[in-house]
């Protein structure tokens, strides 16, 4: 779905009501965020905004922001361009896979909601979920529903989002805090990787890689290793998986603080030290594809462990799909039951 007809969406009414009126009540799909091009340039704002937010970097602004615009983001802005550059979607629905799978699955779910009116944003670039909100108020949209596509809490991810609806004021808003533990959401996920296994067999261990905190937020209460662990023994448990078939580990690290544990990548060679030989895996803290999945397992990781002897088989995310739009409708439509 291209930019501008996600912006349309929003301000000439992307669906009715049964009786033909505009909806009074949207669902808005908020995602983390990404480059508009995959540039120096484009990558250098992009960081910019979502590395000086307080809730994803603590440290002191006086110390950090000149840290950041100064040294940071020009090492680092060409070699994650070249990253980006690397999983880019073309055509006229291409673009950045986060963007592109966000858009299309702010449509799936649209198509399950026909009485709302379903739209996507970005906590940092573009759209943003401040504009967004302006938009629908502008359009006559009387409440909106918010969604993070978070299924685990973090304060570094929800968190950040509530603090935009905190500072908006343009209509009322209830926000969907996480979904780690929605049945709709679990069988999806189980369900995908059943059937990825199904068509190419099963790999010797199921490994979820989820992205990484530093250990001091979870020190500090943040409920995130505790969602993920939950949310994956539970899909464990609906495909009858034993306990040693499967486990849990953190990627993305990023800074000198002391990061979740284990790692994904000492993980993998932990397995494959084990003689491990094909490793399946799956990141749901992810809704849909991005750089951390794409560029970062299924390409990085994987060649990392096929230096170690091993197969690293990426399962991809939900994405677009329609058991994923149907369990994000499922919440949807239970969230404004209690409501309105």
């Amino acid at each position: 779905m291209p930019a501008s007809a996600s912006t349309d969406a929003a301000s000439d009414g992307a669906s009715s009501t049964p009786s033909g009126s505009p909806p009074d009540t949207a669902l808005v799909l908020v995602n983390l965020g990404t480059p508009d091009a995959p540039t120096p340039a484009g990558v250098r704002r992009y960081l910019g905004e979502f590395l000086s937010d307080r809730r994803v970097v603590g440290l002191p602004r006086w110390f950090w922001l000149p840290l950041l615009h100064l040294v940071v983001l020009p090492l680092r802005a060409k070699a994650v361009a070249h990253k980006y550059a690397s999983i880019w979607m073309r055509g006229e629905d291409g673009g950045s896979p986060l963007a592109v799978y966000t858009r299309r699955l702010a449509w799936a779910v649209q198509n399950e909601l026909p009485q709302l009116r379903v739209i996507d944003a970005m906590r940092y670039g573009s759209p943003s979920l401040a504009m967004r909100l302006r938009q629908l108020h502008e359009a006559g949209v009387r409440r909106a529903l918010v969604l993070p596509l978070y299924p685990q809490y973090s304060t570094t991810t929800t968190a950040s989002v509530d603090d935009v609806l905190a500072r908006e004021h343009a209509l009322p808003t209830r926000l969907v805090e996480d979904y780690h533990l929605d049945a709709g959401w679990l069988d999806a996920v189980a369900d995908s990787i059943r059937s990825y296994r199904a068509d190419n067999g099963a790999g010797e261990h199921l490994l979820f890689s989820f992205h990484g905190l530093p250990q001091r937020l979870i020190d500090e209460g943040d409920p995130y290793q505790r969602h993920c662990i939950a949310g994956a023994r539970a899909i464990a448990h609906r495909l009858d998986l034993p306990d040693d078939a499967w486990s849990v580990s953190y990627q993305s690290r990023f800074g000198r603080d002391r990061w979740l544990e284990p790692g994904t990548q000492q993980t993998l060679h932990a397995l494959a030290a084990r003689g491990v030989r094909k490793v399946d895996v799956v990141a749901p803290g992810f809704a849909v594809d991005c750089i951390e999945t794409l560029e970062e397992v299924a390409m990085m990781l994987a060649q990392d462990l096929a230096a170690h002897g091993g197969t690293l088989r990426y399962i991809p995310c939900l994405n677009d799909t329609r058991p994923h739009a149907l369990a994000l409708a499922g919440i949807a439509r239970h969230e404004l039951k209690n409501w309105i």
